[in-house]
Parts: structure tokens; C-alpha cells; sequence
């Protein structure tokens, strides 16, 4: 009897997306935010932070993985952001139940967040005015949740509404401070994103940064100074960080140098009378 020849079967063919390493970093990301929310203050500022960074960092390792993808370090900050965003914000909900559906609302943005980048890093004639527009929209929602987050976590940051004639405490020095550099190093971050959306150099996004920073660092001790109440003033600050970025987007002049550090010192000349108000505020 004549043995028929042995007939290679095809391999297999992987179904794509079966093992994306964004999905399974977003699935961390998630993983993170839900253990982290139950932390409380003020560990959870560290556990954010450290998952924003794990979240940051897995950007990198997803981006080296994958031929197709940049090695741009700004891609990382949106989605670590995120994060560290949505564990502190986290802390306003009280803890059982109610945390499901935000931590289900945080994982949803933070594959958008992700999703985004790695489209971003994949244009070959870099991003779209589309592109451009949800890193913005995106970049506007981490910053409330970590805005909203970082006034639950610091005592005294969220003003609780006070009644006719009852006078507003004021925060301890120490306070405002953690919250003034918080805000504005959360603003940093997304500022120099934004920046380099724009299509500016390394050295220009570090510029526009620092106003950013200073931006919100002024706002931030003005409307506590303000005794704005409840997530009012984190609303606000998100508020002014849009018009900030409304006003950097906009044309520059020629000699955009100069006219940067005239803004700088500007902004540092508005902090010193804001922080000399507020002191007075105390006296």
C-alpha cells in the first residue's frame, strides 16, 4: 500500500490584537488606579505618582517593542497623567461600590490616552489637527482629575461653603505650598505635551512649560486665598489652564525669545503680589 506524502498544515495565523502590549499595559494602568484609590492620604500621593511613572514607563517599553513606533519621551506624559490623575480624584468617591464605575470611567480614558499616543508616534508626516485636538481634550480631563485630586488629598484645599458671616480658615503656609507645586507640576507636564503637539523644539516646549507652571501656581494660591468653594476652584484652574493654552496655541511673533521672558517675569511678578496677598490674607 502507497503511503500518501505528509501534508504540511499552514501555521496558524495569530489574531491581532491577541497579545497587544498596549492592551495589557492598559490592563496595569487599570489595575493600578483600582488598588490606588482605596489608599489614603497622603499615601495615595505617592502611590499616584508612582503608578503615573509605571504607567509612563510601560509607554516607553510598548514603543520599543513595536519597529513601527517612536522613541518621543513626551508620549508618555498624557497616560501617566491619567493615572496618577484618576487615583487621587479616586479619594472624592467614598469607597464600596461607587468606585466601580470610576474606576471603569478611568481605564476607558486611559486607553483613549494611550490609543492616541501610539497613533501620534505612527504618522509618518506627524499628528493631525484631529490628533491634536483629543491630545487636548484629554489633557484637559487628566488635569482636572488631578487638580480635583491633589485639593481632596491636602487638608484645608477644598473650602467646605461656610455659612452668612462665618469666616473661611486659612490654610497653613506648608499647604498652600504642597498645593501650589503639585498643580503647577502637574501643569508642567502637560504644558510641555502640548508644546511639542505644536510642533516646537525640545527647548521651546521647556520655555512654554515653566509658564504653565507658574500659570497654575498662581491661580491655585489665589483661589484658595479666594476661599472659592468645593471643586470650584480645581474647575477653574482647568478653566484657566485652557485659556493659557488657548493663548500659547495662538500665532507668535518673530521674536517669540524675548517675548517668552518678558511673560515669565511677568508671571513671576503676579505670583509675588498674589503670595504677598495671601500672607496678608493671614495676618
Amino acid at each position: 500500500m502507497q503511503l500518501l506524502p505528509p501534508v504540511s498544515e499552514p501555521a496558524p495565523q495569530g489574531r491581532p490584537g491577541l497579545r497587544d502590549p498596549l492592551a495589557e499595559l492598559a490592563l496595569l494602568g487599570t489595575a493600578l488606579v483600582a488598588v490606588g484609590v482605596v489608599v489614603p492620604p497622603p499615601s495615595v500621593f505617592v502611590v499616584a505618582v508612582l503608578a503615573g511613572a509605571a504607567v509612563a514607563l510601560g509607554m516607553v517599553a510598548v514603543a520599543a517593542a513595536d519597529p513601527a513606533d517612536g522613541r518621543a519621551l513626551e508620549v508618555t506624559i498624557l497616560p501617566g497623567i491619567m493615572a496618577g490623575g484618576a487615583i487621587l480624584a479616586g479619594r472624592l468617591v467614598p469607597t464600596g461600590l461607587a468606585l466601580v464605575p470610576v474606576v471603569t470611567v478611568a481605564a476607558l480614558l486611559l486607553v483613549a490616552a494611550m490609543a492616541v499616543e501610539r497613533r501620534i508616534r505612527r504618522r509618518v508626516h506627524g499628528p493631525t489637527g484631529g490628533d491634536r485636538s483629543t491630545v487636548r481634550a484629554l489633557a484637559l480631563v487628566a488635569a482636572a482629575l488631578a487638580f480635583a485630586g491633589i485639593a481632596a488629598g491636602i487638608p484645608g484645599a477644598l473650602v467646605e461653603p461656610a455659612g452668612a458671616g462665618d469666616p473661611v480658615s486659612p490654610m497653613p503656609a506648608d499647604a498652600v505650598t504642597l498645593l501650589a507645586l503639585a498643580d503647577a507640576a502637574v501643569a508642567a507636564l502637560l504644558g510641555f505635551r502640548l508644546a511639542v503637539l505644536r510642533g516646537g523644539s525640545s527647548r521651546d516646549a521647556a520655555v512654554a512649560a515653566s509658564s504653565y507652571a507658574l500659570v497654575i501656581a498662581i491661580a491655585a494660591v489665589a483661589l484658595r486665598a479666594m476661599a472659592i468653594p468645593r471643586l470650584l476652584g480645581p474647575a477653574l484652574l482647568v478653566l484657566v489652564l485652557y485659556l493659557w493654552d488657548t493663548y500659547r496655541a495662538s500665532p507668535r511673533p518673530v521674536r517669540r525669545d524675548l517675548r517668552s521672558l518678558w511673560e515669565i517675569g511677568l508671571l513671576l511678578l503676579v505670583g509675588i503680589v498674589v503670595v504677598a496677598w495671601n500672607l496678608l490674607n493671614r495676618a
